[in-house]
């Protein structure tokens, strides 16, 4: 976790080299942010990501040798870990979803603008998921294909949590970060932290991801979000 006064320091691990220029320049340009290490497929992440720690891992699910998706569990699997962010394009609601599945924060489309890169990598360092919201409907629907009964508002799960928590887990199915829920509701960040840890650990999720999908499989959240 890093502090105020230690930037976030990020891996980026994609094959195409323009897309790694690119988002190296826009996130050289941004305040308290720094790209430790570059690589060019998922075995090279997962080296450079144990050598030099990085808070967060941006990767690219398509890449060569090794790609993205099978990289995933071996990232967070490294200790510490890093906030591993999927690097896709619209319409890979398929990948994306094993990526979610296999341990990642979230995922971002290749052409968010420079602006919601850094929000989104400054979110990751914090422990928030991060949803493009382009996709996140589509992804979420997919994710609650498997067939599994689905829980519901009656569910042990939801029905010990206090109404505020309820209110933080519809957002969370939305993809709404920890500073976005604290604006919406008229409180603190700290508090919302407080908040999501508690739901984490009530519904038995192991993830902001986990917690997400399982407002949209009680209903809480819309589907469509």
């Amino acid at each position: 976790m890093t502090t105020a006064t230690t930037p976030v320091r990020v891996l980026l691990a994609d094959d195409e080299e323009m897309i790694r220029r690119g988002v190296q320049l826009i996130l050289s340009h941004a305040e308290g942010i720094e790209v430790v290490a570059e690589a060019v497929n998922g075995e090279e992440a997962i080296a450079l990501a144990a050598e030099h720690r990085p808070d967060v891992a941006l990767v690219d699910i398509r890449m060569p040798v090794l790609d993205g998706l099978a990289a995933v569990p071996r990232l967070v699997a490294l200790d510490p870990a890093p906030q591993v962010v999927m690097l896709t394009t619209f319409g890979d609601d398929q990948n994306v979803v094993r990526a979610l599945r296999d341990g990642a924060t979230g995922f971002l489309l290749k052409d968010e603008g420079p602006q919601e890169l850094i929000s989104a990598v400054r979110a990751a360092a914090t422990g928030d998921a991060v949803l493009s919201p382009g996709v996140t409907g589509s992804v979420i629907r997919r994710m609650l294909s498997g067939g599994a009964e689905p829980p519901s508002a009656a569910d042990p799960r939801i029905t010990q949590l206090t109404d505020r928590e309820r209110e933080v887990l519809s957002m969370l199915g939305r993809g709404l970060s920890n500073a976005d829920i604290a604006r919406s509701l008229g409180i603190g960040v700290g508090t919302v932290k407080t908040h999501v840890g508690a739901i984490l650990e009530k519904t038995g999720s192991t993830s902001r991801v986990q917690a997400a999908l399982l407002a949209h499989q009680a209903g809480i959240s819309p589907s469509g979000a």
